[in-house]
């Protein structure tokens, strides 16, 4: 395998430590996490605000500012009861959806997502001839990894802000990849996909954004029947594996999604069991339950 090529190595504000945000989403994770563990017991305001060492009314104002939706309005997303009610609401999603055409643009809010897929011989060459420019930005749900090619976006990672090392591994697993391509330090150049998707302010998602996606023809297909899922709706492993005609591949969709690299824009996080349980997510659980109750609240 080729040493992965490294041109303008990090600068020191890459550290996950330096990113505001990255501690606002683990105050809320830490939160999110013990109001899913308590949602039986119906906590109030004071009780969730000390569990996470904050007064009452800081929590509000950070929490509902974050998530758009009061603590209590979240709790009740968090209920498999919710889980349910969304689930049967949006059954049919992928049933219209393939209707429209798996091969359009699909939409998160307002940012149009498109897609090519690389070819079996490029996948085969390793990434040779390919340049994928990277950096590390502030994000609602933590800091975030994109990395771009001129043909577009083939990753975006999430990072564990308590791991100082999860940069490394990212890049790493990209490597072993595309172990023939030029990786570049660039954030100016993966800046603009960032802003896209996290407006300043809060605002929607808004522009376009092309996705460059390297697997399987069976890990495309489910990939691209994910994209086809609206914001705020859910559908099950089992419907996923109906829309692309293999009714009875439903563990190797579930293999499909966890092999997923591109987050949020392909959203596996929108994929839950038919029970209404959240299922397996790469990037965490609790990450998982806060995505799907922010584009809720987003809706």
């Amino acid at each position: 395998m080729d040493a992965l090529t490294v041109i303008a190595p990090p600068s020191p504000s890459f550290e996950p430590e330096a990113f505001s945000g990255s501690r606002d989403y683990e105050r809320m994770a830490r939160a999110i996490a013990w109001l899913d563990a308590h949602a039986l017991d119906q906590p109030d305001l004071d009780a969730v605000a000390a569990a996470v060492h904050l007064s009452p009314y800081h929590f509000q104002r950070l929490f509902t500012r974050w998530t758009g939706l009061s603590p209590k309005r979240f709790l009740g997303c968090l209920t498999l009861t919710e889980a349910k009610r969304v689930l049967a609401e949006t059954g049919n999603v992928l049933d219209t959806a393939l209707d429209l055409g798996l091969s359009g643009p699909s939409r998160l809010h307002d940012l149009f997502v498109t897609h090519e897929a690389m070819s079996p011989g490029e996948m085969k060459s390793g990434g040779a001839g390919l340049s994928i420019r990277y950096g590390v930005h502030d994000g609602p749900f933590g800091a975030v990894l994109p990395l771009i090619t001129e043909r577009g976006l083939c990753g975006l990672h999430f990072l564990d802000p308590c791991e100082p090392g999860s940069v490394g591994e990212a890049l790493e697993e990209a490597q072993a990849k595309w172990p023939k391509a030029r990786f570049l330090a660039d954030p100016e150049a993966t800046a603009p996909v960032v802003a896209a998707l996290f407006p300043a302010g809060g605002g929607k998602p808004r522009g376009t954004v092309k996705l460059l996606l390297s697997g399987t023809n069976f890990q495309v297909k489910v990939w691209e029947a994910a994209l086809r899922v609206p914001p705020g709706a859910l559908v099950s492993y089992q419907a996923i594996a109906r829309a692309i005609g293999k009714p009875k591949a439903v563990r190797a969709v579930g293999n499909a999604l966890g092999a997923n690299s591109i987050a949020l824009l392909i959203p596996c996080h929108r994929v839950i069991r038919g029970t209404g349980a959240l299922g397996d997510y790469r990037w965490g659980q609790t990450r998982k339950r806060v995505i799907q109750a922010w584009e809720q609240a987003a809706e």
